[in-house]
């Protein structure tokens, strides 16, 4: 029994510093079948006291329910033995009680009398424990507000506020957050937000919180008119809630602030992300209740701005059908809020019959009068994308010209999905086109199979329109003419060329054309280029305009693929200069050029060509090209550094991609970047989580989700959240390490010290810094990672009067020296400067920040500039040289003069210096100019 038990100890300490999660669960259940197996009842308390903790924290109530009444009924009957405190660091039993009421009240399946001799139960053994009864009042309000009964549960308040707190109390945490929520639902807005603002300003926390006290408040805070405030509570709030099933009613609160403010994409966003959290813990019904009527809400937003059609995703899930019941494909929103208002009346119904209240039906009235409040609170981070401008064509001629325009394009899944409601065309030359667009998609997709069986139906369409010449050819030569790259089909097109001059103009250039684009695909840009024009003669021969204008493109393409930008450029402008383009090939070219363009550095030009592309893509309905047209915009006018037009193109790219399928989480990224980059970090915080958790999921290599992690913990940063960002930027330090690119991984080090330095954790950040500079050697030709590894850990070291500042302060400025990095080389004679007067060294200090300024004047940095000077002064003036100090400050109010802050500081200090010097007119001139 030796080694089982102590395998048992070792799952005890490895759950207590497991992370409530999925792998805490599984160890907690292999704790618990552990001491079963081993036969020891005391081992078996220990693992069940803990799953009662872990099922609590995870949303298992019916877990939560059995593994606490095992050990109650184990304690009451040896409390030696079974002792009520494990003293482990987690809840005790009798911490665990006030989680049973709870979970009782939370399901009508319970009864009123149940859950009262629960809370009998429960003072009965904390008066025979000799415990403080704050923790029974705590349960028995709650009980009182969950039931209806506010007039009770007011009087239990104020009661619990008089009643000294002990160690079974909420937390500070958990307790401003409970009454935070009932002065709201109360109407007393002004007490809750108080208390929660109380909350995040002490620091105070728990398992759920702040992010359910932030959740309570967002209403109160619309009311008192501080949208602004509210909208990073949301953000924060619901950033620090979407991961965990238990925090249904948390995201329900954050789904209901989403619809009210305007931003109903985002809210119905929501409701699609966490609709399946409802067969997560089947006793939370009161948790279902509450999430059904928010999504109620938020649907009936989302019906009343226009897209009541839109399915919502996720919600005709077979595990949600006890709440819904069956239906015949997707749910709208429109039918599904009415189906959701219906399901929350019948759960509120079955709570107020079993506590003889009408608390519920209450509860359902105030969220339904939220119908007349509307607030404007913009988030950016979900929109409608609305449908493509695009005509449905009537008859199957108008889906044949609608087919062959986005075949032109090269849209091939959107060309697939369109050729059949053209089938019914009575041309037969149409339908020859039809069949010839459809095996070369498939030819494309590598289907080739499936292509060489419609050969014979083409063959015969091109023979009933009177093209037998064709046909014969197309029957000997097979898929040759339609892209397929083999030996056998490259040489069959070479012999047929060869014997080519007594065929029709047309088949000349089908095999002119065919021929030069297997060409292209094998690199081949001079041979594919004489064919082009080859084929562009007999196509002009046959007056065939289109497949005329397809040639130019596939010409463009072979110069573009030699590198012959400026030739392909001047093809491109002629191109599109014509008059007889159809729109798909317009809008392939434009692309083109918009590519072009970008690569040549012309930004907005290229970024305008792709954005007219997306146009004329919209009008075709070609709505995956469409996606990718849109990415194309947004990276353009991210390069023009217009990050707010790539802001909504790369919106427009994440939801139709969501909608159609494709690359979500880079789309996203780009999104979250384009928002991180205008400005708006909390939600490009909440993003690149999402798009983390996406590649998490996709098992992405580790470099890319270091690079996600390192742009979460950079938004994290921009947002306050301080604590969020020095773990981000580990965890990218941790997967930079797997990849073994070790200057990010330095970097991301770097970026973490320097947020623990912010919070005077020297010693942590100094660690940190040494560890990364030992890292960032292992990539000697990282420069920058390199010099900014070096520089701060010399900065460090320098403000510590540690004389290895100077060595790494000798490698940076060589470093800068040979890279001409004017810059670099004044900031580190700056931080020089700095080390030196730590030590002091004064003399050689204001020397150093003297030679930094100038060095930075020379180079138009003025704001830095004066920084240097004014720490020079400074040091003059401390070291009795107020005389030296006074032009020193002059340069530095000089400097300042487009840098307010500088000159005021400045100016304050040389008036103070000068009336210790004696020279009050002096000094009062100064003050004049700085206040003028």
């Amino acid at each position: 029994m030796a080694r089982p038990k102590k395998r048992f100890q070792q799952l005890l300490e490895e759950i207590d510093r497991t992370p409530w999660g999925p792998a805490e669960q599984a160890l907690v259940s292999e704790a618990v079948a552990l001491a079963q197996e081993i036969g020891d009842e005391r081992l078996e308390y220990e693992a069940r006291m803990r799953q009662t903790a872990s099922a609590n924290m995870n949303g298992a109530t019916d877990v939560m329910l059995n593994s606490f009444a095992w050990c109650l009924a184990h304690h009451d009957a040896d409390p030696q033995r079974f002792p009520s405190d494990l003293d482990y660091g987690g809840a005790d039993l009798m911490w665990q009680f006030k989680w049973m009421a709870s979970s009782l009240r939370s399901s009508p399946a319970f009864s009123q009398e149940q859950i009262v001799a629960v809370l009998d139960d429960m003072e009965s053994h904390y008066r025979t424990a000799g415990l403080g009864l704050s923790g029974v009042l705590t349960a028995r309000f709650e009980d009182a507000w969950d039931a209806g009964r506010i007039a009770d549960a007011e009087a239990l308040r104020v009661q619990l506020e008089a009643t000294p707190r002990d160690e079974h109390s909420h937390c500070d945490a958990c307790g401003r957050s409970q009454f935070a929520g009932f002065f709201a639902e109360t109407e007393r807005d002004a007490d809750a937000i108080r208390l929660v603002e109380e909350m995040i300003e002490g620091g105070f926390s728990c398992g759920e919180e702040p992010e359910h006290a932030l959740s309570r408040v967002l209403i109160p805070y619309l009311r008192a008119g501080r949208g602004e405030e509210a909208k990073t509570a949301h953000l924060r709030s619901y950033r620090l809630a979407k991961d965990n099933p238990d925090n249904l009613r948390i995201v329900a609160n954050n789904i209901v602030f989403a619809a009210l403010t305007g931003n109903e994409a985002r809210a119905l966003s929501l409701v699609e992300r966490h609709i399946s959290w409802l067969a997560h813990d089947g006793l939370n019904v009161d948790a279902h209740f509450a999430a059904l009527a928010a999504f109620a809400f938020a649907l009936d937003r989302v019906t009343a701005a226009g897209h009541g059609g839109t399915p919502v995703r996720g919600a005709d899930a077979p595990a949600l059908e006890p709440f819904f019941g069956p239906h015949d494909g997707a749910w709208t929103a429109q039918e599904l809020a009415a189906t959701a208002w219906a399901t929350a009346d019948r759960i509120g119904a079955e709570f107020d019959r079993r506590d003889g209240t009408d608390g519920h039906a209450q509860s359902l009235g105030r969220m339904r009068a939220l119908a007349d409040e509307q607030y404007d609170v913009p988030i950016r981070s979900d929109a409608f994308v609305a449908a493509p401008a695009a005509a449905s064509p009537v008859d199957a001629d108008g889906w044949f010209d609608r087919a062959m325009e986005l075949a032109q394009y090269g849209a091939e899944h959107e060309t697939l999905e369109a050729l059949p409601r053209a089938s019914g065309v009575e041309d037969p030359y149409k339908r020859a086109q039809l069949l010839s667009m459809r095996i070369g998609i498939l030819v494309a997709l590598d289907r080739a199979a499936e292509a060489a069986a419609l050969l014979p139906e083409r063959v015969a369409a091109l023979r009933d329109a009177g093209k037998d010449v064709q046909a014969a050819l197309e029957e000997r030569l097979g898929l040759a003419t339609f892209g397929l790259n083999t030996p056998e089909t490259t040489a069959d097109l070479e012999d047929a060329l060869a014997d080519a001059a007594s065929l029709p103009a047309w088949s000349r250039g089908d095999l002119a054309i065919s021929r030069a684009s297997l060409h292209l695909q094998s690199d081949e840009a001079d041979a594919a280029l004489d064919l082009a024009e080859h084929a562009a003669r007999a196509f002009a021969e046959a007056e065939d305009t289109r497949l005329s204008n397809t040639t130019t493109l596939v010409a463009i393409h072979a110069v573009l693929s030699k590198g012959d930008i400026e030739s392909a450029s001047s093809l491109l402008d002629r191109f599109l200069a014509q008059d007889d383009l159809s729109i798909g090939h317009r809008a392939q070219a434009l692309q083109t050029r918009a590519r072009v363009r970008g690569g040549s550095d012309a930004y907005v030009e290229g970024a305008t060509d792709a954005d007219e592309a997306c146009r004329l893509l919209a009008g075709l309905g070609a709505t995956q090209a469409l996606a990718a047209a849109h990415l194309l915009a947004g990276a353009l006018w991210e390069d023009a550094g217009q990050p707010e037009k790539s802001l909504a193109r790369y919106r427009v790219t994440a939801r139709l991609v969501a909608q159609e399928g494709g690359d979500l989480a880079g789309a996203n990224f780009r999104l979250a970047r384009a928002m991180l980059a205008v400005g708006d970090t909390e939600e490009a915080a909440e993003l690149f989580g999402t798009v983390l958790e996406q590649e998490e999921q996709a098992e992405v290599p580790a470099a890319s989700r270091a690079m996600t992690a390192s742009m979460l913990a950079r938004a994290l940063t921009g947002a306050g959240e301080y604590g969020q960002a020095v773990g981000a930027f580990g965890y990218a330090a941790t997967l930079y390490g797997e990849a073994e690119e070790h200057a990010d991984q330095a970097v991301s080090m770097t970026e973490q010290a320097k947020i623990l330095a912010r919070f005077d954790e020297n010693d942590d950040a100094l660690a940190l810094l040494e560890s990364a500079a030992e890292i960032v050697r292992r990539a000697p030709d990282a420069t920058g990672a390199l010099v900014e590894v070096l520089h701060n850990l010399g900065q460090v070291y320098g403000g510590r009067q540690d004389d290895r500042a100077f060595a790494l302060f000798d490698e940076v400025t060589a470093l800068a020296q040979e890279h001409d990095a004017q810059w670099l080389l004044a900031d580190v004679t700056d931080s020089r400067g700095r080390a030196l007067a730590e030590i002091g060294r004064i003399d050689e200090a204001v020397a150093a920040a003297l030679t930094a300024a100038d060095a930075f004047a020379e180079i138009g940095d003025t704001g830095a500039a004066g920084g240097s000077e004014l720490f020079a002064a400074r040091l003059l003036a401390g070291n009795e040289r107020a005389g030296d100090a006074v032009a020193v400050y002059r340069s530095a109010l000089e400097h300042g003069a487009e840098h307010p802050p500088l000159r005021q500081v400045a100016g304050l200090e040389l008036g103070n210096t000068l009336e210790a010097l004696g020279r009050h007119g002096e000094a009062a001139e100064v003050r004049a100019l700085i206040e003028s």
